[in-house]
């Protein structure tokens, strides 16, 4: 059996790729089976990869921001069998402690002839560096990916210098930022975006929030116009599967499960999408407390994967920062729709008609349905937003939490 064991890159279902966040340990130490070895970084969340045996880690395959796809080579791991073997020379291996030694030497002298492996050989030849001006970490006073790093990260002022032109300032893109940069601008060219417009007074959901509230609150959740809003597209999706949906060349997709994401904003980290799952087996209150519980995580950066895969319709509440329009909404591919609902405003309007008509004050909010025209249109979109204007303005005051 090989003494060598991959650490790979765990496989994803929707097959986002990864950047290398960090990683836990250096070449040239042990680590036990299920230790944290390296943590990567997605547009999502950010994975820890544990040790997939006991061992050395004997070569870093893919250095820190660093692009990785499912199941590519992260480095290597040598087994504790090996590891003990060499820990504990007998006399035949004595010319590897002089060799050693001497390695330890030339590290003094600041000999650039010190064993580089192939991921820092092709970091140094990257960002044009010299072995000898970086201090090693490893054994035998050895180069890793990490020193490398490491030295890259501590000349910012000689970076930025070199890199702002003029009077700006360059600031480097995280990998969220660059992954939701390359998911948007996928969506777009893929998929013809259409947005219709409608208006909906949310009088009868503003009553049922002020009576309900409180009670939400004793409850450990807060009752957001949000909750309202995934609740009125469960009913509409359950009208109209065909917006629930995937698009394929050859076939349309409809879910069974409505798994609806909500577009949650990280400040200038970017933005993230956690999925409240099987939203149609939820009450009011549940999915409240579901929302609650994934947008304090997902700012605590505290979500796991699973909360972020498999969603299948989205919901972007921009009006939350003072926002009346925003159109078109990037669809969140491979998904067919994406709901936008604007901020809520007390306007005037006209109600009734004919001899009934009368002017009033009402709690106005816009919302659109930015759609995939290769999987919908029109007609079926105006359904689907006259589905949840109509559930939103017949609230009932006394549904059940």
């Amino acid at each position: 059996m090989s003494g060598i064991q991959d650490v790979l890159v765990p496989p994803n279902a929707e097959g986002t790729r990864a950047t290398v966040l960090r990683w836990c340990k250096a070449v040239g130490d042990t680590v036990l089976k299920d230790e944290p070895l390296v943590e990567l970084e997605t547009d999502k969340v950010t994975v820890e990869v544990p040790a997939p045996v006991s061992g050395t880690l004997t070569e870093i395959l893919k250095a820190v921001d660093a692009e990785v796809n499912p199941d590519e080579v992260l480095g290597r791991l040598r087994l504790d069998s090996e590891a003990t073997s060499e820990a504990a020379p007998t006399e035949p291996t004595a010319p590897r402690s002089s060799a050693a030694a001497s390695a330890r030497a030339a590290s003094s002298t600041g000999d650039v002839r010190r064993p580089l492996s192939p991921s820092v050989r092709r970091l140094l030849r990257q960002h044009s560096l010299a072995a000898d001006n970086i201090e090693g970490t490893g054994r035998n006073g050895r180069v890793t990916a990490e020193d490398v790093t490491r030295h890259l990260t501590q000349r910012p002022a000689t970076a930025s210098t070199s890199l702002a032109s003029h009077s700006g300032t360059l600031v480097p893109h995280s990998a969220v930022r660059r992954r939701v940069a390359e998911h948007m601008l996928r969506s777009l060219t893929d998929a013809p975006h259409v947005t219709t417009l409608f208006e909906a007074d949310l009088t009868r959901v503003l009553k049922h929030r002020a009576l309900h509230a409180a009670s939400f609150e004793s409850r450990g959740t807060r009752l957001t116009l949000t909750v309202y809003f995934i609740s009125a597209c469960v009913r509409a999706l359950r009208a109209h599967p065909e917006v629930n949906a995937t698009f394929h060349q050859d076939a349309l997709e409809l879910h069974a499960d409505m798994n609806i994401g909500v577009g949650t904003a990280l400040g200038n980290k970017g933005l993230i999408v956690p999925v409240i799952h099987r939203a149609q087996s939820l009450s009011l209150f549940d999915i409240a407390q579901r929302l609650n519980h994934l947008v304090v995580s997902a700012r605590a950066g505290k979500l796991a994967p699973e909360d972020v895969r498999g969603g299948t319709f989205t919901i972007s509440n921009h009006g939350v920062g003072g926002s009346l329009l925003a159109a078109p909404i990037v669809i969140n591919q491979p998904q067919v729709a994406i709901l936008g609902a604007g901020k809520v405003q007390r306007r005037v309007c006209v109600l009734g008609s004919g001899a009934d008509e009368s002017i009033a004050v009402r709690s106005m909010c816009y919302l659109t349905l930015t759609l995939d025209h290769r999987a919908l249109d029109a007609f079926q979109a105006n359904a689907f937003l006259s589905s949840v204007v109509s559930t939103l303005e017949q609230w009932p005051d006394d549904q059940e939490a």
